[in-house]
């Protein structure tokens, strides 16, 4: 059973590896992930926000379970981006964290679909936030390295997530590192080869 995990949990900080297949289990988890991001009220989630080392995301720029369009990118890439744009972002992996993020207004990207077709799309406004914020998550990035001018906003904030993180492997709530790393190896044996 998958959980949204938070910051600073290591697997975030991880660049996600390419899906080399997909299967029934696949297709399961990524139900999974659908069903974690509407209980937080999310419109995107990359699998490495679940504790998923592979290089996917989902978005509903909706949000709303029964509305809008469900959307699943396997090995996503930017392939062009252009323009620029400040607009307020939050993070399911930073709940209650908000700042303003630069983003390109318009991106082409490329991905498969869950039945291997290509997906060659070019987007911008919301969406095209969505798809920068989660290549950014498989990439080890979060949004908060892209608030330059807010840095001591930031501060007591991530010493807040920081110290809980520390709380809760302290109590058991969270493996230590080289269980995860087993985790993740499973994973990308699974998935990645």
């Amino acid at each position: 059973m998958l959980q949204l995990i938070h910051y600073p949990h290591p697997t975030l900080r991880i660049t996600s590896k390419p899906l080399a297949r997909v299967d029934d289990s696949l297709r399961d988890l990524i139900e999974q992930m659908f069903e974690i991001m509407y209980e937080h009220r999310g419109v995107g989630l990359a699998a490495n926000q679940v504790n998923l080392p592979l290089r996917l995301f989902i978005a509903n720029p909706t949000g709303e379970k029964d509305s809008g369009e469900e959307l699943v990118f396997l090995n996503p890439v930017i392939q062009k981006a252009s323009g620029t744009i400040e607009a307020d972002e939050g993070c399911l992996s930073l709940p209650g964290l908000h700042g303003t993020v630069k983003r390109n207004k318009t991106v082409q990207v490329n991905a498969y679909s869950m039945d291997g077709k290509e997906i060659n799309l070019k987007v911008d406004g919301f969406l095209a936030r969505i798809i920068q914020h989660e290549i950014d998550h498989l990439d080890g990035v979060l949004f908060i390295d892209r608030m330059f001018d807010q840095g001591a906003i930031l501060a007591d904030e991530i010493a807040r997530f920081e110290a809980r993180f520390d709380k809760q492997r302290e109590e058991g709530q969270i493996p230590d590192d080289s269980k995860l790393d087993q985790q993740r190896q499973t994973w990308l044996d699974k998935y990645c080869r």
